[in-house]
């Protein structure tokens, strides 16, 4: 109950100010007991998955800086941590980066726990895609209830360290930037001591890894798969930006794949665009290829179009002939 409701419950006239700090002193005596009990984690029985936004805007090129979502998975047991910058909070990025993530762990924990992420899942619901990954990896997914930090405090404190000993008096050009200092720190960082543990993550790593399951060679359907039949403008559309094709494949249908890096085109199987991944939002990607592919057909299909209008204009109707020899008065002349 806020203090200005119980100020007017018992008519309170003094200062609400001093009633305020009066009551913050007392709510403590009163509050329902929420026990929390400490866990032991087993080697190899679970990873901690949580989304870190660290508090400096990363600049996107074209785009004005942002804050950018940071994926971390800690080992439950290990401690060591593993984490990177991703462009968006969206459940084909987030697939993306949970399978980079764990190929630097080179096996996979029995059990990865989130709390209601709304691109992994709520409650008893999980996002598309989640499950085949899951099963694709042969671990479980475990949703936290809300309100419910304890359960994952270990990824909770890791942020937090990342906060206070990663980011102060550091500057960033780029998401790649952040990333590879970020990879650079975090390799000192599973070489630290963990007052909880007593020992370094490296040290247990061995041990956590002995009781993970095998890593599977690879994971199929992650990120961006996509069939559309080319426009004439020649570009499709990956995540809010739209990227340029090699205008051959106009009228055909198109493969159009994406991951954290590239975004790929192929018509056939051939390959008809590689670019780089954009993380701004709504931009047009252009290779300069494409666009003098699409002048030189623009000039042919010109060119032929001007020679169908003069071979046209070469065939006269028959009726104009009549006219020159002064024909066209007699009736009956073509019976």
């Amino acid at each position: 109950m806020p203090s200005t409701v119980i100020a007017e419950r018992i008519g309170w006239t003094g200062s609400v100010r001093w009633l305020r700090e009066h009551v913050a002193k007392i709510r403590p005596e009163i509050r329902p007991a929420d026990p929390s009990d400490r866990i032991t984690w087993l080697p190899g029985n679970a990873a901690h998955c949580d989304l870190w936004f660290p508090p400096q805007k990363i600049p996107l090129g074209q785009d004005p800086a942002s804050l950018m979502p940071v994926l971390v998975m800690t080992l439950a047991h290990s401690r060591f941590t593993a984490a990177r910058m991703i462009p968006s909070r969206h459940t084909e990025v987030l697939l993306l980066g949970m399978w980079e993530l764990l190929q630097q762990f080179e096996r996979v924990p029995r059990r990865l726990i989130w709390d209601n992420e709304a691109g992994i899942g709520r409650g008893k619901k999980h996002a598309v895609g989640v499950e085949q990954f899951m099963g694709s990896l042969g671990t479980k997914l475990v949703l936290l209830p809300p309100r419910d930090p304890e359960s994952k405090g270990i990824v909770e404190r890791r942020n937090d360290f990342y906060e206070r000993s990663f980011m102060p008096g550091r500057q960033f050009e780029s998401p790649q930037d952040f990333n590879e200092q970020l990879s650079t720190w975090i390799r000192k960082a599973n070489t630290r001591m963990v007052r909880t543990i007593r020992r370094t993550p490296m040290e247990l790593l061995d041990t956590d890894r002995k009781a993970m399951l095998p890593l599977p060679p690879a994971v199929f359907d992650l990120g961006w798969r996509q069939q559309v039949r080319l426009p004439r403008d020649y570009y499709v559309r990956v995540a809010t930006c739209d990227y340029s094709v090699a205008p051959q494949a106009i009228g055909r249908m198109v493969d159009v794949s994406a991951d954290l890096e590239r975004v790929k085109v192929r018509c056939g199987g051939k390959l008809m665009a590689d670019h780089p991944r954009s993380w701004a939002k709504h931009l047009t990607v252009t290779d300069p290829q494409h666009v003098a592919a699409a002048a030189l057909l623009r000039q042919a299909f010109q060119a032929r179009a001007t020679r169908q209008e003069q071979e046209e204009s070469l065939i006269r109707d028959l009726s104009e002939y009549d006219r020159a020899f002064g024909l066209h008065h007699i009736e009956g002349l073509g019976a």
